[in-house]
């Protein structure tokens, strides 16, 4: 019993999307410290640093997580349209939680991005298997 749900549970899908969260993170990161260090304000570092991630998803989700194929340009729109709204939802649940975390709580800038970033990781995975490159 136990196998089978382990097997339901971890399938490429779900370790395809790890590994390209964890890379889509990643790119996050990298546009969201390098303009932090270069004395751009945390909250338009975090909005550039969405921005170039939510491409990048895109494409790797897409392409390679859920092996959505379908090409044609009405499918395409209406994925990356679902796409981009999923993700303006989490990107918005991002900056409340960095504000709340930075402003309110005074926690460090760099931890409350990397907290934040696990909680964002697992709702867009949500999002993207229920609303966006979902099976008929």
């Amino acid at each position: 019993m136990i196998k089978k749900l382990w097997d339901k549970v971890v399938n490429r899908e779900v370790i395809t999307y790890l590994i390209f969260g964890v890379l889509t993170t990643f790119v996050n990161w990298i546009i969201y410290f390098t303009m932090v260090r270069s004395h751009y304000d945390y909250r338009i570092a975090n909005a550039a640093a969405w921005a170039g991630s939510v491409l990048f998803a895109y494409i790797t989700n897409k392409l390679i997580v859920f092996q959505s194929h379908n090409m044609g340009p009405e499918q395409m729109f209406k994925e990356f349209v679902s796409f981009v709204s999923c993700r303006v939802l989490s990107g918005v649940m991002e900056m409340v939680f960095i504000i709340v975390m930075v402003s309110w709580l005074h926690m460090g800038e760099n931890i409350s991005k990397i907290l934040v970033s696990v909680l964002v990781v697992i709702a867009n995975y949500v999002f993207s298997k229920l609303f966006v490159f979902k099976k008929n």
